[in-house]
């Protein structure tokens, strides 16, 4: 009987971890594949503007961000909240940092933390569509 009941807590743990390994792998390749949009950052609106991102299928990514455009151009990205377990390994300033020194979406993302980095961007290009003339 005990034996009847470890195989069975070793089949159930086996069975958890494939659905459990496979539903990560699915949002892992949904977040590598994140297309980001060209934006043009010669065509923006002074103000202040607000971007999200969903975080995608299991919304372990969900981000806002807060950007700030004057005379054209994008002078400040600030993260106003995260859902991300990864957030803590993102140096988000040191992104954003980059996105307005090369006024560009088209910036090197954090070493380590790929996915993190490339749902903080899309939050930036969500943010940049409203400035947009």
């Amino acid at each position: 009987m005990k034996k009847k009941i470890i195989l069975i807590s070793t089949a159930s743990v086996i069975v958890f971890c494939l659905i459990n390994c496979r539903g990560l792998k699915l949002e892992h390749e949904e977040a590598r594949n994140l297309p980001l949009n060209e934006i043009y950052f010669t065509n923006l609106n002074d103000g202040t503007y607000i971007g999200e991102y969903e975080g995608g299928m299991y919304k372990w990514r969900v981000c806002t961000v807060e950007i700030l455009v004057t005379s054209g151009k994008v002078r400040n990205i600030e993260m106003l909240g995260t859902s991300d377990p990864g957030a803590e390994n993102t140096s988000d300033s040191l992104l954003f940092d980059r996105v307005v020194k090369a006024q560009s979406l088209q910036v090197d993302v954090i070493s380590g933390a790929t996915l993190t980095s490339k749902a903080y961007l899309k939050a930036v290009e969500k943010a940049l569509e409203r400035a947009q003339k």
